[in-house]
């Protein structure tokens, strides 16, 4: 069975259907099958209401997830899924005290089974399919499967530096990721630079003698890096009055494969609210072993090997 991140199975034609009528709900439940719903409601209990079309639907505080019930996960878990996607099985049903029916929920019965029959399976340079769940200065936590989360570094994000995840990414974000590497209590930990392509396919987007858009990433002394796509930065002239985080237009003077380096002149910098560019993956699936950055012939060798 694959697992996904969730939001994943939401508007699909077999889980409307599913959700559509008692009767399937039913059917579903006997199938053991996988279905998701939208929280509504987080009660007093913190039990979450649940959204299922054809009749109510509740996750008890324990089934809610994964460290709930021995004190390892704290219940902002269960609040923060409010509004959003849950993933689930269903338990059974019953009718509450007014009569009207109401189907059990286990979400904790779907991670305890992905963690068992997926993220167990993962290995180093697996690529996956990730959501980004929230954001902190030291990296993005992503929902790998089921709500189970893991770490992307701030580091492994692109190449290129960036002073925030925020300036890659947004919360609810659909990524690819590949999986950099699992510690002995299966904590798994993500990068995803090497899927936004080498130097050598990065650069070849760009021409000597054109001038094109980037942003200033950091300003140093000796210049301003300018960031012309997430894997690639090219170095300005020191120019007084830019700040990182600026837009800027940019003249490409030289590229210069065997250093990795591009040469650029600043034309213009200035403040825009210009909403991210759709990210570009060179490599979704399969499974690397080694990525390397470097154009062939490079003085200096960049890369990340996956063992």
């Amino acid at each position: 069975m694959r697992y996904l991140p969730e939001g994943f199975l939401l508007s699909s034609e077999e889980n409307q259907a599913a959700l559509s009528a008692p009767a399937r709900l039913k059917a579903a439940f006997y199938g053991g099958r996988l279905l998701e719903g939208r929280a509504l409601l987080c009660d007093s209990m913190h039990n979450l209401h649940v959204d299922l079309g054809c009749m109510r639907g509740m996750i008890p505080r324990e089934e809610g997830a994964l460290g709930i019930s021995d004190g390892t996960v704290r219940d902002i878990a269960l609040i923060s899924r409010v509004n959003k996607p849950v993933v689930f099985r269903v338990l059974g049903f019953h009718t509450d005290a007014k009569g009207e029916p109401i189907a059990l929920l286990s979400r904790k019965q779907v991670q305890q089974a992905c963690r068992e029959e997926y993220l167990a399976h993962l290995q180093p340079g697996d690529i996956i399919d990730a959501v980004v769940t929230h954001l902190e200065g030291f990296g993005a936590f992503c929902d790998i499967g089921a709500g189970l989360n893991a770490l992307l570094p701030v580091d492994c994000i692109c190449v290129s530096r960036i002073p925030h995840p925020r300036a890659r990414f947004s919360p609810g974000q659909r990524i690819k990721a590949v999986v950099r590497a699992i510690d002995e209590r299966g904590r798994i930990t993500l990068s995803h630079k090497e899927l936004l392509g080498t130097w050598e396919e990065n650069s070849a987007a760009v021409q000597v003698g054109e001038t094109v858009s980037g942003i200033v990433r950091s300003v140093e002394s000796y210049g301003i890096f300018v960031e012309l796509k997430p894997n690639l930065a090219g170095l300005a002239e020191y120019t007084w009055g830019v700040d990182p985080g600026a837009h800027a237009s940019v003249y490409v003077k030289n590229i210069l494969p065997e250093r990795m380096k591009i040469k650029l002149i600043l034309v213009d910098a200035f403040r825009a609210d210009y909403p991210p560019e759709p990210m570009t993956y060179y490599i979704e699936s399969g499974r690397l072993n080694r990525w390397v950055y470097s154009p062939p012939g490079s003085e200096k060798v960049i890369d990340s090997r996956f063992e």
